[in-house]
Order: structure tokens, then C-alpha cells, then sequence
């Protein structure tokens, strides 16, 4: 009988090789799009904006797709982020989803 070892948990951009080495799923760089979700509030996709433009330089704002839920409170948001590296998505990750205003993040 041999003993169970845990697994590593790997996010959707990566998984786990043979060896057990995470291995990207993305080819750097890349454009990536982030969906993000929120209140229909003011200031919410401006915010998101200087998010996205904090970790990329070269984010374009005219790029961000919108969408608003079917009961009108909350709105879908993409972002085209410039990837370069697994770091840097999970830096964008880490500051979308601690912001206040941020539900979900995909």
C-alpha cells in the first residue's frame, strides 16, 4: 500500500507536469483578458483601469469590454492585460481581488 500524497493546487493558467512542476498554460507575452465583476457604481471601471495599468504599462483602456447584468445592479468587466510572465497575472489577480468593489474575478 503506498501513502497518498497531497496535491499541489494549480491555477487555471497552470498545471501540474509528471515531475509535479507547474507549467504554463499561456504563452508569454500574450494579450490575456480578465473578467471582473462588480457594483454598477461610479468610478468602479475607472478603478479597475488604474488597477490593470498599475501591473501593465502598456494596458489600453479603449479595449475594456462592459456588460451589465440582466437586473441592472452589477457589471461584467474585461480587461486585455499585456502578459508577460505568471507573476505578473498573479500580482493583477491579488490586487483585483482584494479591492473592496470586486465580487468575482475570471
Amino acid at each position: 500500500m503506498t501513502a497518498k500524497t497531497p496535491e499541489t493546487p494549480s491555477t487555471p493558467a497552470t498545471r501540474l507536469d509528471e515531475g509535479n512542476a507547474r507549467t504554463s498554460l499561456i504563452e508569454y507575452p500574450s494579450v490575456f483578458p480578465i473578467k471582473v465583476m462588480g457594483p454598477k457604481a461610479d468610478h468602479f471601471v475607472h478603478t479597475l483601469s488604474q488597477i490593470a495599468k498599475s501591473h501593465d504599462p502598456f494596458f489600453d483602456a479603449s479595449t475594456i469590454e462592459m456588460r451589465e447584468s440582466s437586473g441592472g445592479k452589477y457589471l461584467g468587466v474585461t480587461l486585455m492585460i499585456n502578459a508577460t510572465s505568471r507573476e505578473q497575472l498573479d500580482q493583477i489577480y491579488l490586487a483585483l481581488t482584494s479591492h473592496p468593489m470586486v465580487k468575482v474575478v475570471l
